[in-house]
């Protein structure tokens, strides 16, 4: 891989990885337990898989027959043999990979194939700084949280550079590996997870949403709400968020001030 690329943003390291290209987070049902019981089962499947182009196709239409393959958006297809790569099931990511078959490298009987697979870096590669994918790669241990958050880069830049502006500079990304640095914004990017005004609708993903054939991004009207935009009105979106009044914004505005604040305090006492 050349240095445009690095680091490596799929498989960063042994603690977690990202599958979001393979359509992991475009079942109607993207839950994270419904996530680990689908790839737990292929990953043992395909244990027991013949391994000939017939035998993996054949696995394929077994998944198909045999899963909920409801999507949120019909265009993005959902790979069949994305499972765990670890006994852990710390990292998702491709069966088909010839690291996970001895070198033997089946990806030419998948949907997209060897080459499109093999050669395929997400906008994130091409839009996130150096210092923000150092950073993140320092503060998530998660496959599950660290897909939605590494594909989101909205959300990334966005966090990013309202602590710049707190702290007046571009915080080194040694200063996320631990401590109190880490987990300041490992609680912020954990809202994606846990926020409160998160849209119930399950054609939503960050700011989009899906109506099967195509995707648009779903604004907040703050006008219908009596009030004008809001300053963390991209975080709000790429958190899916749903307002019913004003106040519901403003209980929103305090929560991410609040992670802002704590972070840039926290960052003062630190330098």
């Amino acid at each position: 891989m050349d240095t445009r690329h690095f680091p490596h943003l799929c498989q960063p390291d042994a603690c977690k990885s990202c599958g979001a290209c393979c359509g992991l987070y475009n079942y109607a049902d993207s839950s994270r337990d419904t996530l680990v019981r689908r790839l737990r089962r292929r990953t043992a499947l395909m244990g027991r898989a013949n391994r000939s182009p017939a035998g993996l196709e054949e696995f394929a239409r077994m998944i198909r027959d045999t899963e909920d393959m409801t999507k949120r958006y019909e265009v993005i297809y959902c790979c069949e043999y994305l499972g765990f790569l670890d006994l852990e099931e710390r990292r998702v990511g491709c069966l088909l990979h010839p690291l996970q078959n001895d070198g033997v490298d089946y990806r030419e009987v998948s949907f997209y194939g060897r080459e499109l697979c093999d050669g395929h870096f997400c906008p994130s590669y091409h839009y996130l700084s150096g210092a923000e994918k150092h950073s993140l790669l320092h503060v998530i241990d998660d496959w599950y949280l660290y897909g939605l958050v590494v594909t989101d880069i909205d959300l990334v830049k966005s966090y990013f550079r309202l602590i710049s502006d707190g702290v007046y500079e571009t915080p080194d990304p040694e200063c996320f590996r631990s401590g109190p640095l880490h987990e300041s914004t490992r609680s912020f990017f954990s809202l994606k997870l846990t926020w409160p005004f998160r849209a119930a609708d399950v054609h939503r993903l960050g700011k989009y949403y899906f109506d099967g054939s195509q995707y648009m991004v779903k604004y907040i009207d703050y006008e219908a709400l009596g009030m004008g935009k809001s300053r963390f009105d991209q975080v709000f979106m790429s958190l899916s968020s749903e307002f019913s009044c004003r106040e519901d914004v403003r209980a929103a505005e305090e929560i991410i001030a609040r992670h802002i604040g704590e972070f840039i305090d926290t960052y003062r006492n630190y330098k």
